[in-house]
């Protein structure tokens, strides 16, 4: 009889052991919001997750004001400037959010900086949108120029490389605790086969077909 939940979750930790990108992508968009933010003299920069189920905008990655603590910090998806944009998909800058509809002020005191002008740029991968970068109190001249924005869309699409790697890492994770033991033993086979040198990995993979064919006949 087939499992498909089951199946489901093993497909999960295999893909998870594939593509997991420990430090990489944490550090790749720690990277950007760095660079972004010394590029445009900003005060801050940080990228948010789009968590859809909780409907909520996650703090993944921020440089300057509030790195200390704010990593991790919820709000709502669709308040604010980072809000609109994710809801839109579009790019966005107010250069004096005090006459601003859209500005939050309340949510920005609760990171403990309000400022007075933001950039920010849908996170993409595929054509969708997994998230905002945003960057806060950039250098005047950088409010008012459409090439300037245009460079935080590019930062925008590096950062959705690397957070669409954690969301497939973080739903691996979720499947295999789901599945239990052994697909965490069948995800540590996959990585120590990733880990081999070509020929051995070659070799390794002959032995998973030969250990496919004999599960199979099993099931018949």
């Amino acid at each position: 009889m087939d499992h498909p939940a089951d199946s489901t979750a093993m497909i999960a930790a295999i893909s998870g052991a594939l593509a997991d990108p420990g430090p990489d992508d944490r550090e790749l968009l720690a990277s950007i919001v760095r660079v972004a933010r010394e590029i445009f003299g900003a005060a801050a920069s940080s990228i948010f997750l789009f968590d859809r189920e909780e409907d909520q905008l996650v703090f993944e990655a921020v440089s300057g004001e509030g790195e200390d603590f704010l990593v991790g910090t919820r709000f709502p998806a669709h308040r604010g400037i980072a809000g609109w944009v994710a809801d839109t998909g579009e790019p966005m800058t107010v250069d004096d959010l005090r006459g601003s509809a859209i500005f939050a002020q309340d949510l920005a005191e609760r990171t403990r900086y309000v400022p007075d002008a933001i950039m920010a740029a849908p996170v993409v991968h595929r054509d969708e949108i997994l998230g905002v970068i945003q960057v806060l109190d950039p250098h005047p001249q950088s409010r008012s120029s459409l090439a300037d924005l245009d460079l935080l869309v590019a930062f925008a699409g590096q950062a959705g490389l690397a957070l669409h790697g954690l969301v497939r890492s973080r739903a691996a994770r979720s499947a295999l605790a789901l599945g239990g033991a052994e697909f965490e033993r069948l995800a540590g086979i996959v990585r120590v086969l990733g880990e081999l040198a070509p020929e051995q990995r070659a070799s390794g993979l002959r032995l998973v077909e030969s250990l496919h064919e004999v599960l199979a006949a099993m099931a018949r």
